[in-house]
């Protein structure tokens, strides 16, 4: 088997190579300037909303959970009361609050659950109403 020689490419006696030039590199480089931090930047909103979300159904959790226990235990008849809850590493901050309702005979209680995530404060809350007859 033969192969055709191979052969350089010459332009009036000098050698062309290929790359790039300059302005060429320089726009690359002023191009991912620009894209690398916005694309960084969708990376991090897109953890924090991951994590918010997350936060957020465990708070959903603890206020239901508060809530049914306060209302199984009858202690809905304190004004007001508080505590912290901590679920895997994180604490979540918990308030209930008794408020009169426009019928005599039902109590409004509603149970606040406040967490952090990367250094801003979220908030879910939860109420039901009781018979305080019973």
């Amino acid at each position: 088997m033969r192969f055709s020689p191979t052969t350089s490419l010459h332009c009036a006696g000098k050698h062309l190579s290929s790359g790039f030039t300059l302005a060429e590199v320089l726009a690359a480089l002023v191009f991912m300037a620009i894209v690398i931090p916005v694309a960084i930047e969708g990376v991090r909103l897109a953890s924090l909303a991951g994590q918010v979300a997350e936060r957020k159904s465990a708070a959903v959790r603890i206020s239901e959970l508060v809530l049914n226990q306060i209302i199984l235990n009858r202690q809905w008849q304190q004004p007001t009361q508080m505590g912290t809850i901590r679920e895997g590493q994180h604490d979540y901050r918990w308030t209930m609050q008794l408020e009169a309702w426009p019928e005599s005979s039902l109590r409004l209680v509603t149970v606040r659950v406040g967490y952090t995530v990367q250094g801003q404060e979220y908030e879910v809350s939860l109420s039901s109403l009781v018979d305080i007859t019973q």
